[in-house]
């Protein structure tokens, strides 16, 4: 073969292979290009999706109302302020300052929880939330209302708000009786000054026993248990007293507390909280709304004109902080006035007090020393009346030891004063 013929051959032969070369760029070129629009499709009109839990949320989410809780204190005093956890669990923010240059006294902000509308102008949350307040604030967005207790129950946790001119709707309370473990458990509040926050979750368990400790007003220590729905559902400071709710949007209980950890074994812990089942504030609730006094705390102070005369109830009482110094201190009695002695025939022997009767409470103030008792019934006439609470033991009078005390209950009686010289009080 000629010279001449081997490069027309070796031509034809590079061409070919820049045929071959340049059809598979543009056929690779193609199957990217063509690839690509088949892989990205933009919808013209995006669908919305929506969880379960959406409808429930926007029926009852602007329900659903912070509670502010301010105190008085004096000047040196910490100016604290923070998000109730539930049941003395903090977990809120501080700061404050040392007024020493002032004498003044001035109202700060201690805490802030969670509450829900229950009825027109009533708002429902947890005791602790509103415990110690010289004032008390509702706030929905930008708005604040101020706010009074109407009633509440300390044993329960639990208080409902009354706030004039509120216009918020109500939510629908539910029937925390026929919840299921498993069921959902949607959780709206305010923790940590976060307005509005939902959670999400399932009910744990239910009829969860709580055993907290507590002091009545009269410093006699109790526990006190209650019987709660458990659930996976994130309850943080500040949560307190706002709602649970089903997907139907129906009010089934109140968050009041979670477990952060065991305090034996420093476990940390996740995913337990606790709500106040609602039907366990339906009482409460109905007592309110319908107008019955309905507070566990009202505290007023008796009052009665002078009189030359000195009417008495004929008993001869000492403190009982001095006569059981211990159990006192530690919360087996309470304070008060006991009852050493009842002169017989006496009003006080009428009414049916007892030797070994503590008596706690008259006509309404709470009893703390013997002369307080004194002063209260002194400032009346003869044929008065005074509503007397006292607790009883049976056998204290006889007790030697710490031991030999029972467990006793508070009962009411009312006693007419009278004039009985020869008896002391």
């Amino acid at each position: 073969m000629s010279t001449t013929k081997k490069n027309i051959y070796g031509i034809v032969s590079i061409a070919l292979a820049l045929l071959l070369v340049v059809g598979s760029v543009i056929t690779f070129t193609q199957m990217n290009t063509n690839a690509s629009a088949e892989a990205v499709t933009v919808s013209e009109n995006a669908t919305v999706v929506t969880s379960p839990f959406t409808e429930a949320v926007t029926k009852v989410k602007d329900s659903v109302v912070g509670v502010n809780n301010y105190a008085t204190v004096s000047r040196n005093n910490y100016y604290g302020f923070g998000n109730f956890g539930g049941f003395g669990e903090g977990g809120g923010q501080g700061g404050g300052d040392q007024n020493s240059g002032s004498s003044s006294s001035r109202e700060v902000l201690q805490g802030s929880g969670s509450g829900v509308v229950i009825a027109t102008d009533f708002v429902l949350t947890n005791y602790h939330v509103v415990d110690g307040a010289s004032s008390l604030e509702v706030t929905m967005g930008e708005k604040t209302y101020s706010a009074t207790v109407a009633g509440s129950d300390e044993k329960l946790d639990l208080a409902v708000l009354k706030v004039e001119n509120l216009g918020i709707a109500p939510v629908t309370l539910g029937d925390s009786d026929v919840l299921s473990v498993g069921d959902w458990a949607i959780c709206i509040g305010n923790p940590l000054s976060f307005s509005g926050t939902t959670t999400v979750g399932i009910i744990s368990a239910l009829n969860r026993e709580v055993t907290s400790q507590n002091y009545d007003i009269y410093g006699r220590r109790e526990d006190l248990k209650n019987y709660m729905i458990q659930t996976d559902a994130a309850i943080n400071a500040g949560n307190s007293g706002g709602g649970m709710f089903n997907i139907a949007g129906e009010l089934i209980g109140v968050p009041s507390l979670k477990y952060t950890g065991s305090y034996y074994s420093g476990t940390s812990v996740e995913g337990i909280g606790m709500a106040i089942p609602i039907n366990a504030a339906k009482p409460l609730i109905n007592d309110v709304v319908s107008g019955k006094t309905a507070s566990a705390t009202t505290e007023s102070s008796a009052s009665g004109s002078t009189s030359a005369t000195k009417p008495r109830i004929g008993v001869t009482v000492t403190n009982a902080s001095d006569y059981f110094a211990t159990p006192v201190q530690q919360g087996v009695l309470p304070g008060g006035a006991y009852v050493t002695d009842v002169e017989s025939g006496s009003p006080a022997d009428k009414a049916g007090i007892k030797p070994g009767d503590i008596i706690v409470e008259a006509d309404g103030t709470v009893i703390t020393s013997t002369s307080q008792l004194i002063k209260i019934l002194q400032s009346k006439n003869v044929g008065d009346t005074a509503a007397i609470k006292l607790y009883r033991s049976e056998g204290l009078a006889d007790a030697k030891t710490m031991d030999d005390i029972k467990d006793g209950a508070y009962q009411d009686v009312t006693v007419t004063l009278a004039i009985l010289d020869a008896v002391k009080q």
